[in-house]
């Protein structure tokens, strides 16, 4: 009686985390991890979507498998012990059995396999691009060239003492990528020292960038905010140093931001100019 009452009082207290970390979620925006989150983050594109669901999906199947081996266990294990069965049978093969063994199986990793295909086709299959950025990482922060506007700049991690309030630490950066909501992105990826790796897990997007070589990964962001993500791939003493921030905005706003962008790189090259003469 005792261990049942500990293990409903687990229970319970399992119960109220996850409750208050559901509650908390909802509180703070998307686009970053909560604390006490469970599962993926929320999805903010057609991919990330697919991503979530094949996940519950296969998930849904393991969840069987493992509720049907277990009652077979069980029924094994009571009716087929020494006490209920003292004179086992000496039964070596089932024709039925065996078959079925072998072809239900396959037919569940084809079940499996069939919207994995499709994910990984929706995946790599890239749209024309309305907005085309190059990401270079470099230990330890990021390069962005938008090469459609003639635009690049460095992306480096705000320090802690100069963080704003509902600025999140270590995710945060003082210059981020800009892009309309709605939009195809595609980015391409390379790196001038070791391997980086560019993920925003809200997007569904985590590719490598490896030095010497151009990968391309793709986007559509359905909700205008912040999104945030960090280098996945152990790249050196700074590793946990060099966050990617997003910001999806309106289209005029995009316009708007390009055109600042392009107005202070002219003004950047006219004061270099007059310096040099």
């Amino acid at each position: 009686m005792g261990m049942l009452h500990r293990a409903l009082m687990v229970l319970a207290a399992l119960a109220g985390l996850g409750a208050s970390g559901s509650a908390l979620a909802e509180e703070l925006p998307p686009g970053r991890a909560h604390p006490w989150q469970l599962g993926f983050q929320e999805a903010m594109t057609p991919i990330m979507a697919q991503i979530t669901d094949f996940h519950t999906y296969v998930t849904a199947i393991i969840i069987a498998i493992t509720l049907f081996v277990l009652a077979l266990m069980v029924i094994v294990m009571i009716r087929f012990n020494e006490k209920s069965n003292p004179e086992p049978s000496r039964t070596s093969h089932n024709t039925l059995l065996e078959v079925a063994w072998t072809v239900i199986p396959i037919f569940i990793l084809v079940a499996i396999a069939i919207p994995s295909f499709r994910l990984l086709f929706a995946q790599y299959d890239f749209p024309k691009a309305d907005v085309s950025i190059t990401a270079t990482g470099a230990q330890w922060y990021w390069i962005y060239e938008y090469p459609d506007e003639n635009i690049s700049f460095n992306s480096i991690m705000v320090p802690d003492a100069q963080l704003k309030e509902g600025q999140p630490r270590l995710l945060t950066v003082d210059n981020e990528v800009v892009v309309p909501v709605g939009a195809n992105v595609v980015v391409s990826l390379k790196s001038n020292d070791v391997i980086h790796d560019w993920a925003v897990p809200s997007f569904g997007v985590k590719l490598d960038a490896v030095p010497g070589r151009l990968q391309q990964t793709w986007f559509r962001a359905e909700k205008e905010g912040w999104f945030y993500g960090q280098c996945s791939e152990l790249c050196g003493r700074n590793h946990a140093f060099m966050p990617i921030a997003v910001r999806v905005v309106s289209k005029d706003e995009y316009d708007a931001w390009v055109a600042g962008k392009k107005s202070a790189s002219i003004d950047t090259k006219g004061k270099l100019a007059s310096a040099r003469d």
